[in-house]
């Protein structure tokens, strides 16, 4: 792989991954981070990237698969008592360190929109995935199979299920 061919990927796709990433994270610093990690992902893999899928879908999958990783690597620190950052409700709540930092959230909106985050965050990972490839990436439901290697139908599903479950924790 030619520095030009990583390049022209970076400067194409750094800011499609950097949302990915933020809307996962709801974190500039951690969707940097991460952002990074995708990169280095991808320079690692192109090599190996057979095009049996468009590259922004396996683009995608990195990005998804990196901040779960991520998350993961977050929760397990703070389940062996590594306190690393300084913690917040906010962070209580959504069970990681990161604080509640979305520029996309306009300030009269940011109370309403942390804690839509915050339900959010509390779905299971492939309904979070599928709903916010949804929502906020605005990608389609067989888009969405490519990335998550599912089936249609089985993102049809999730999203039913996260909808739900959204609808049933703001009524509450």
């Amino acid at each position: 792989m030619s520095t030009f061919q990583f390049s022209k990927i970076y400067d194409e796709h750094a800011n499609l991954v950097f949302n990915v990433c933020l809307n996962y994270l709801q974190n500039n610093q951690d969707a940097e981070e991460v952002t990074q990690d995708v990169f280095v992902a991808v320079h690692e893999g192109l090599d190996g990237f057979n095009n049996n899928s468009q590259l922004k879908t396996w683009l995608y999958r990195i990005a998804v698969n990196k901040c779960l990783d991520f998350l993961k690597s977050k929760r397990r620190k703070k389940r062996f008592g590594f306190h690393l950052f300084i913690r917040t409700d906010v962070e209580e709540d959504a069970g990681v360190f990161s604080t509640f930092n979305h520029p996309g959230a306009i300030l009269e909106n940011k109370e309403a929109t942390e804690q839509l985050f915050r339900i959010i965050n509390d779905l299971p990972n492939r309904q979070k995935t599928a709903l916010l490839l949804r929502i906020t990436e605005d990608l389609s439901v067989v888009e969405i199979a490519d990335v998550m290697e599912l089936t249609a139908k089985a993102v049809e599903s999730l999203l039913s299920r996260a909808r739900g479950n959204l609808k049933n924790k703001l009524n509450n």
